[in-house]
């Protein structure tokens, strides 16, 4: 499909007076030999020609060819001739066909966008045969295979090098290859490849996944046994400090109270011989609750308050 990598193995290695070349449509394109001056890719191996513009790699072990980022063009005859001085030339052809999808089609099933918690499938497009070799690797770790053996493929298979990141938390489906990634969250976001290795041939296909946190609804309420209201918590005060703003409140209200009653009690009529008691009456509550005015055996004015702070 356009846009994979796909890999054309020699299924040799390379040793230092071997000569190994690889050819397009009988135009060279790759040369690799004992001698690091004389390897080439691409425009090196034949002047003018852009076609792959760096698109290229070159296994120095084995001499295998990697054609990266593989577009319509590049559809074709690749030949491989291996030379061994003073002994033989052998070599392969490759026919590489490259599937017309749209743009569309492989953003739908190449980028996915899904929100923490959700369950998101990776799916290759293709049916898996019998022999292939499909392996998951999430940024360059691989971390789920599926064997040409039936007795070892299973969805609990993890790679030897795989992190304890997805635990129990994956399913692959034998028939495509399709990765399932159950209960996602924010750290899983990233680059997911998928390569499917064949005699004589790989393909890498990636997918790019991208998890978007959900609010934590439980921060809408007040913390239970805390007193403190959501307004608290989004104000950055810790409990202790709501508490003393609180507090404070009250003292406040109370001092207040406190002069108005001796400005009441001084504002009393003056008469004479006329007990407090009389001079002073008794204030009943009014609609908010905010005052009661009171005397007790000693003439000494006393003073409830009834107060809300919000």
């Amino acid at each position: 499909m356009k846009g994979d990598s796909v890999t054309l193995y020699t299924d040799v290695t390379k040793t230092q007076d071997n000569k190994v070349q690889w050819y397009y449509n009988s135009g060279r394109i790759a040369r690799i030999t004992g001698d690091p001056n004389k390897t080439c890719t691409d425009v090196q191996c034949n002047e003018g020609n852009w076609r792959f513009r760096d698109r290229l790699h070159l296994d120095h072990q084995t001499g295998s060819l990697t054609i990266r980022n593989i577009t319509d063009t590049d559809s074709g005859l690749y030949k491989l001739q291996i030379i061994i001085p003073s002994s033989s030339i052998s070599g392969k052809i490759f026919n590489v066909t490259i599937h017309d999808v749209s743009a569309a089609e492989r953003n739908e099933m190449k980028r996915k966008s899904v929100k923490e918690g959700e369950s998101v499938t990776l799916d290759p497009g293709v049916m898996k045969n019998t022999n292939d070799l499909m392996t998951w690797y999430f940024n360059d770790i691989c971390i789920t295979e599926i064997t040409g053996d039936p007795s070892r493929s299973s969805a609990d298979i993890q790679c030897e090098d795989a992190d304890e990141r997805f635990r129990d938390r994956l399913k692959l489906d034998h028939q495509t290859g399709s990765l399932i990634i159950m209960d996602i969250k924010t750290a899983d976001t990233g680059l997911y490849n998928l390569q499917i290795s064949s005699s004589g041939f790989s393909i890498m296909r990636s997918f790019s996944v991208s998890v978007t946190a959900v609010p934590d609804s439980g921060m809408s309420k007040a913390v239970p046994d805390s007193g403190m209201s959501k307004a608290d918590l989004d104000s950055g005060l810790s409990p202790a400090v709501v508490a003393g703003i609180s507090a404070g409140g009250v003292l406040l209200v109370s001092a207040a109270a406190v002069i108005y009653s001796r400005r009441r009690r001084w504002s009393t009529p003056k008469h004479k011989n006329l007990p407090l008691t009389n001079a002073v009456k008794e204030t009943s509550p009014n609609e908010n609750n905010t005052l009661l005015t009171n005397t007790n055996e000693n003439n000494t004015l006393l003073l409830n308050t009834t107060c809300a702070v919000r």
